[in-house]
């Protein structure tokens, strides 16, 4: 399999020679399962959320990353329409190409997900009676992690078909490829967000004020420029059980924005707001007022930091992440799942990061909250002090280094003639 070990150093620096060794594994796990050689590999990286929480589902800005760990796929052509796909670790999957009608039965499974891909990327061009696919993936990109397995492997997909068929997408049209999939044939209501920063890589700043047009600006910006390092830390509580929280933020928010006749809250007036608050209390209540005091504010940091980033103004990037994670937990309230005392993860998880970085870098919670992961950026010369501080807190492993990758989903290898 070639594979350019210039393009690797780009896309995994130092960690370069094992990915490459990671890849040609995975060659040969495909010619194990299918009985012959891959003709390419595919990747597509999991994504972070750098800032803009909870403004996304509100049309709101947000700024994320896609990050060096990924999902990779060895893939070849066949003959007949039949898309057979095997994901490390899970079941089997079997797709007729030729039948991509919606089923019921099937939301909630990878078969879904795959239907769905191949639906719309029919309706792009792709000529299924041209022969199917075997795929063969393996990925690094963690479930549960906050880092989007899911949009990871939806755009990992779409690049396959995007390629496989030749249908000239850009990488904005397979981010909503893949958020088609999850919404309609995966069953799971969801925004665009971590398909796009996994589709178009690096920094990007994203605003939603037209959900169907997302505004999306690249930023070629890299934290260890200023001598900063990215990571994610697991607070040990997983995302279960939770689906009444996450549902109950944007619930809230609802509750707001129909006040003043709007859907989403980027529609309403922050001073009319402000105005309406003795009546919006009684109307949603304290907790739905707090968090669209939230989203307004919240909305002009993810703005603030993209521009603190571009003006090189670092110090003043690490004090709007520090405001973002005080908002989070005082006025969005993402951190502590309601009733919850003698479990409170994510909030000490917190409190360990603050005390390791003593008053430097900063961190926050990360994506939807209440479990999952935080995110903390710090320097460089206290890394390993903070690392150390943290998991002999809160348990060896849970801390992981996280680097931003310049390239989203791809084609990245193919067979040697």
């Amino acid at each position: 399999m070639n594979l350019e070990l210039s393009r690797l150093k780009r896309l995994y620096g130092a960690d370069a020679d094992k990915e490459k060794a990671r890849l040609e594994s995975l060659a040969a796990f495909f010619a194990a399962r299918f009985g012959r050689e891959p003709e390419r590999l595919y990747r597509a990286p999991g994504r972070v959320e750098i800032g803009g929480n909870h403004t996304d589902h509100q049309h709101g800005c947000v700024l994320a990353a896609s990050v060096t760990l990924d999902a990779a796929a060895a893939v070849r052509r066949r003959e007949d329409s039949m898309i057979r796909l095997e994901s490390e670790g899970y079941s089997f999957c079997e797709v007729d190409l030729a039948d991509t009608a919606l089923r019921d039965e099937e939301k909630g499974t990878t078969i879904g997900l795959i239907r769905g891909m191949a639906a719309r990327f029919a309706g792009l061009g792709a000529d299924y009676a041209k022969g199917g696919l075997d795929i063969y993936v393996t990925s690094r990109v963690p479930s549960g992690s906050g880092l989007s397995s899911s949009a990871a492997f939806e755009v990992l997909l779409g690049q396959i078909l995007n390629a496989e068929y030749g249908c000239g997408a850009d990488a904005e049209t397979v981010a909503k490829a893949g958020q088609f999939a999850e919404n309609v044939y995966f069953g799971k209501p969801s925004g665009l967000l971590d398909q796009i920063a996994s589709a178009e890589g690096g920094l990007v700043a994203v605003d939603f004020g037209d959900p169907a047009n997302p505004l999306i600006r690249r930023l070629d910006i890299d934290f260890e420029r200023f001598g900063h390092e990215l990571y994610i830390i697991d607070s040990g509580a997983g995302h279960e059980n939770l689906t009444a929280e996450y549902a109950a933020i944007p619930g809230d928010c609802r509750k707001i924005s129909r006040f003043f006749g709007a859907d989403y809250l980027r529609d309403v007036d922050e001073d009319a707001f402000m105005e309406a608050i003795p009546k919006l209390r009684e109307l949603a209540g304290d907790r739905a007022v707090l968090r669209a005091m939230h989203f307004f504010a919240e909305n002009r940091r993810a703005q603030a930091q993209a521009r603190a980033l571009e003006r090189g103004d670092f110090e003043a990037f690490l004090e709007l992440v520090k405001e973002s994670g005080r908002s989070s937990a005082l006025y969005l309230q993402n951190v502590i799942p309601a009733g919850a005392t003698a479990h409170q993860e994510m909030m000490l998880t917190l409190a360990v990061c603050e005390k390791a970085l003593g008053g430097t870098g900063a961190v926050r919670v990360h994506g939807g909250g209440f479990g999952g992961t935080a995110l903390a950026v710090v320097p460089k010369e206290k890394s390993a002090a903070f690392v150390g501080t943290v998991e002999r807190s809160l348990g060896t492993g849970c801390v992981r280094r996280l680097s931003i990758c310049p390239e989203g989903g791809a084609l990245i290898g193919g067979k040697e003639e």
